[in-house]
């Protein structure tokens, strides 16, 4: 059974999340998700030497969701070749495909966590009642320190982009 990591709002109701929660000053752990075309993402292996913004979201199918995808896709122009962007949901691989397409989602890493849920259950993400990923933000360095950490604490509610952005502005 995993720990119980704290307690956030989705709608307003009080949900319990699971998993390990981090901090930045913390090693980011390996884990492993599914790509679109159904292979295995190792993040150690496709973000080596890069620093990494992960976005983390309940499903690219709601609306705040698709924003912050988008949102990130677009920022990834404006970063330098050093920075990997990873959204990562529970959606399965096909439907995170459809909307990568729909969306024109070329220049961020979109994975789903929906077989295993290892990376959120190593970050403390897992929304129990629903069996989905909350909604953050983790910046993540090249030595693969957390720099930046974000649980947004009303799931419907946008995280704090600029933040972020900032942080891995100044890792760069």
């Amino acid at each position: 059974m995993m720990k119980k990591n704290g307690i956030v709002k989705f709608g307003g109701n009080p949900v319990m999340l699971l998993g390990e929660e981090v901090n930045v000053g913390q090693k980011a752990e390996n884990f492993t998700a599914v790509k679109n075309d159904l292979s295995v993402f190792d993040f150690y292996k496709e973000t080596e030497g890069k620093n990494v913004i992960i976005s983390v979201v309940p499903s690219v199918d709601t609306g705040v969701c698709e924003q912050q995808t988008v949102r990130f896709n677009q920022e990834a122009s404006n970063l330098s070749n050093d920075v990997v962007i990873i959204t990562i949901s529970v959606d399965l691989p096909f439907a995170q495909s459809r909307f990568c397409g729909a969306q024109g989602i070329e220049n961020s890493i979109v994975v789903s966590d929906h077989k295993e849920l290892d990376f959120g259950s190593k970050y403390g993400f897992v929304i129990e009642e629903f069996r989905l990923l909350a909604r953050g933000i983790l910046v993540i360095d090249k030595e693969r320190t957390l720099k930046f950490v974000e649980y947004v604490s009303e799931v419907t509610n946008h995280p704090d982009y600029d933040a972020a952005l900032k942080v891995v502005q100044q890792l760069s």
